[in-house]
């Protein structure tokens, strides 16, 4: 065996050697090498600290009296706005054998887990509001990551963000537009109030001048006509059956005007045409006009009315008595005055505007030319009438019949001259009329309410009104007068009781609730214009209310009305009237059928009793007949 073989044997057997104790020691070595693994522990908080200098946390223990942490439920206490800034600082691990790296990761901020530090610090500065959870965990050297540390708060959003700062904000932003609102408001309002003053000034100044227009056009024609004209455009001529027609003119006038002042003339003209239109404007009389010295006027237009006679002669005999006066003051200091010449006639006339530009209101008919021959007929300072006016005035005034006398067209017409009022109508002999005149005369003005009234109730009243009609009405105002004039009651009361009889049931003109109250509102709306006082229309008033069911009369006036009411109760007509009524309480909703009428009034029957001995006498039929009659019916 060769050197060479000698050192390839003693080569291999090294290989083997090597092989072999590499066998021993490799899983001992293997064994030393591999350390027994350990398990990542979750990083230790250590500190806290929020906005730049509030230690919160530190070394395991809370310092903070502001805040608080419950790390079990891993939750901070909210944290207020200006301390968003928040330093986080772990502890490292003491019994750790590798090196650590953390890693942290802030929900609400942070997109992903950051990476890896050994940096044991987490700063983040300026956080918004809002719901955050911190996390922090390790990672070991072979690349693993160990159990995560948590924390949760919450940034609260900053006062001006707070729902008490959006509260006020909406508060003040209200409060803003309020205050705007009411800026512009209040401007509009000036701006209005300018407006409406300027508006009101002109208003008012065409008010004040159609005033003067409708004053003036009132003057020149009466108030109804006057209406008619500015609501049509024109006036419709009338016809009145009655009126009254006063002619005055100045005994020589011609032979004055030829001597006197013209200024004078016309001054003393105007101041006694003056007066003459105030006696006219009180006794309800109409002017038509002035031609040269004549005076013309005429009463019972535009408001008929069958007083007019007696009031035209009062105008007249207050005129005369005007023109001595004058005279009289005229003697005593020397000078003449004027006596003037009156003549009435009553009869029908036409009345209307004529004219286009310059309106007239006028009246025709030869009832104005017979005044007008009465005028030129009589004497000065005495008032002369005719005939006809004679017949209407008599029973007022102490009349001189002066015969037949011969009337240019017209023949012969018996002639009055009117001395005076009677002398039992007199206040004291002085000349002017007392408390019986008065009462004459609206006696007379008492059938003028009744053509008013019946007239009414027969063209208003609505045809579901069966019994409270203008028939009962002219049957309660006849039974009042029938029981009235056997009661011996005075003209005063049979004025104001027949006047309640006439207006009773005028309120179902407005329907049937509460009509009682109604009527008296058309008494007091209709009665002063036929001049009767406050005191005799609250007398009617209440007299209207005494008919109200359940009927209880206080005084013979009430009794009165309330029996010619009820009269019916006791006529032979009553069950045709019962069926009347039952109708119309049925129309009105009352009652359902005339059954059930008819069993309400027989108890009404029964207990009612006539309180005035004349009622009970015109009674034709018992009230046990008349129940019985309707017990039948039923």
């Amino acid at each position: 065996m060769g050197i060479q073989d000698m050192k390839y044997l003693r080569k291999k057997y090294n290989y083997l050697l090597i092989f072999f104790l590499s066998g021993l020691l490799v899983p001992v070595c293997l064994s030393a090498q591999a350390p027994e693994q350990q398990e990542i522990p979750v990083p230790l908080f250590n500190k806290l600290i929020l906005g730049n200098d509030s230690v919160c946390f530190s070394n395991g223990n809370w310092v903070s009296d502001n805040f608080d942490i419950d790390l079990g439920k891993h939750t901070l206490s909210p944290i207020p706005f200006y301390l968003n800034s928040l330093y986080f600082e772990f502890k490292l691990p003491e019994n750790s054998n590798s090196t650590l790296n953390f890693q942290y990761f802030l929900e609400g901020f942070d997109d992903d887990w950051l990476n890896f530090t050994l940096n044991n610090i987490k700063e983040y500065t300026y956080l918004d509001d809002g719901e955050y959870i911190f996390h922090a965990r390790y990672l070991n050297a072979a690349g693993e990551t160990g159990k995560t540390f948590s924390l949760n708060f919450r940034i609260m959003p900053p006062v001006y963000r707070s729902k008490i700062a959006y509260l006020i904000y909406v508060i003040f932003v209200a409060l803003i537009l309020w205050a705007i609102i009411r800026a512009r408001t209040f401007q509009f309002a000036k701006e209005r109030y300018k407006l409406e003053r300027i508006i009101n000034e002109r208003t008012e100044g065409m008010v004040k001048e159609m005033d003067k227009i409708e004053n003036l056009l009132t003057n020149v024609l009466p108030k109804d006509t006057a209406d008619e004209l500015k609501s049509k455009g024109k006036v419709a001529k009338k016809k009145y059956k009655m009126a009254t027609v006063l002619f005055s003119d100045i005994q020589g006038f011609t032979k004055i005007a030829e001597e006197m002042n013209p200024e004078k003339l016309i001054d003393e003209l105007d101041t006694f045409f003056f007066h003459f239109d105030s006696v006219a404007e009180k006794f309800n009389i109409e002017k038509i006009k002035t031609i040269g010295d004549a005076y013309m006027c005429a009463g019972g237009i535009p408001d008929k009315n069958r007083t007019n006679p007696i009031e035209v002669v009062l105008a007249a005999i207050e005129m005369q008595e005007y023109m001595r006066e004058l005279k009289k003051e005229a003697n005593s200091r020397g000078q003449n005055f004027w006596d003037i010449r009156i003549g009435i006639h009553t009869g029908p006339v036409i009345a209307g505007v004529v004219g286009q530009k310059k309106l007239s209101y006028d009246i025709w008919g030869d009832t104005v030319n017979t005044a007008s021959r009465m005028e030129s007929s009589g004497e000065a300072g005495k008032v002369n009438i005719s005939g006809s006016t004679y017949e209407f005035v008599k029973e007022f005034f102490i009349c001189e019949y002066r015969g037949k006398m011969p009337v240019k067209y017209k023949g012969e017409i018996d002639m009055y001259f009117v001395n005076g009022i009677r002398p039992e109508l007199l206040i004291d002999m002085k000349g002017l009329p007392n408390e019986k005149f008065r009462i004459r005369l609206q006696l007379l003005r008492l059938l003028d309410v009744e053509e008013n009234m019946l007239s009414k109730m027969e063209n208003e009243l609505p045809e579901i009104i069966g019994f409270h009609n203008l028939k009962h009405t002219v049957n309660v105002s006849t039974q009042v007068e029938l029981i009235s004039r056997a009661e011996g009651i005075s003209d005063e009361e049979m004025i104001l009781v027949q006047t309640a009889a006439l207006f009773h049931d005028s309120g179902f003109l407005e329907g049937f609730e509460n009509h009682k109250q109604t009527s008296c509102f058309y008494a007091r709306d209709i009665l002063p214009k036929y001049e009767y006082s406050n005191d005799q229309i609250e007398t009617v008033c209440k007299l209207i209310m005494s008919t109200q069911i359940p009927i209880s009369p206080a005084n013979k006036l009430e009794e009165i009305l309330c029996d010619a009411n009820f009269a019916y109760l006791g006529r032979v007509d009553f069950i045709d009237i019962m069926k009347n009524q039952a109708k119309e309480m049925i129309n009105f909703n009352i009652v359902s059928s005339e059954k059930e009428w008819f069993e309400k009034q027989i108890g009404f029957i029964k207990d009612h009793e006539f309180y005035t001995a004349t009622a009970r006498v015109l009674r034709d039929v018992s009230k046990e007949e008349q129940g019985k009659k309707l017990e039948e019916l039923i």
